[in-house]
């Protein structure tokens, strides 16, 4: 049973490099990001199959060939590792938000940001996808995205206050922005998990999916087609005129 994530050799603990930039991941670090990768995907993987209740550690450790204990070296349970996918992608959509032209909209900015993030077809983004479908069917999972959900609300309210600049109402404004934002996203994508359907690309769940493992073409439109709707909707109350 693989066990890499509890030891590895210290010998390429790091990749320098010449020009001074920053230092690529070491064996140390890669060997430890891929198997978390691989137990995150297991956990997703035996959750859809089976329903996370009839999922237990033991089974995952088993699935993606580690011990135990070097699951909980990575997650402190099921559910943490079901939406792990969910938080690496909040993550990203932060990150792609920080990086859009400053003489954007920050409506139009966190659109492109999700519109960004959603392209990227790999298995990270498959497992998000899955995952926000098991939360719609698992109590203890939505207990555990309402953590995911915070964390990203806050990280992107401090982005955008960052491209607000300081002032006195620059806080509060922030919040309410990333919450409205936010909001409109998830919106969004229960709209777009509703359609008939609707295929997260894991060939295993309730979609249409082929088990290719990249989300097709026509999912990724709907998708897309979702978001789009659901930020104009937003422009629209930002848009409104206020009551007296």
């Amino acid at each position: 049973m693989n066990d890499d994530g509890d030891r590895s050799d210290d010998r390429g603990g790091s990749d320098h490099r010449r020009d001074g930039g920053p230092a690529a991941p070491g064996l140390r670090e890669r060997k430890k990001l891929a198997t978390r990768e691989a137990v995150r995907a297991a956990t997703v993987r035996l959750t859809e199959r089976y329903g996370l209740d009839a999922v237990t550690v033991e089974r995952i450790a088993r699935e993606a060939d580690v011990a135990v204990r070097t699951f909980f070296n990575h997650f402190p349970s099921k559910e943490d590792a079901v939406l792990d996918a969910v938080r690496s992608r909040a993550a990203e959509l932060i990150e792609a938000f920080a990086h859009r032209p400053p003489g954007e909209s920050l409506i139009d900015a966190v659109r492109e940001a999700a519109l960004t993030v959603i392209d990227r077809d790999d298995a990270r983004g498959r497992d998000h996808l899955v995952a926000l479908r098991l939360v719609r069917d698992a109590p203890t999972l939505r207990a555990h995205e309402m953590t995911v959900l915070a964390e990203q609300e806050e990280a992107l309210a401090a982005a955008i206050a960052t491209r607000l600049g300081t002032g006195p109402a620059t806080g509060t404004l922030a919040v309410a922005a990333a919450a409205a934002a936010l909001a409109a996203l998830r919106v969004a994508m229960s709209s777009w998990l509703a359609r008939p359907g609707a295929d997260t690309g894991s060939g295993s769940g309730s979609g249409s999916g082929s088990g290719s493992g990249e989300l097709p073409a026509r999912s990724r439109e709907a998708l897309r087609e979702e978001i789009d709707r659901a930020f104009a909707g937003l422009a629209l109350l930002v848009g409104a005129p206020r009551t007296p």
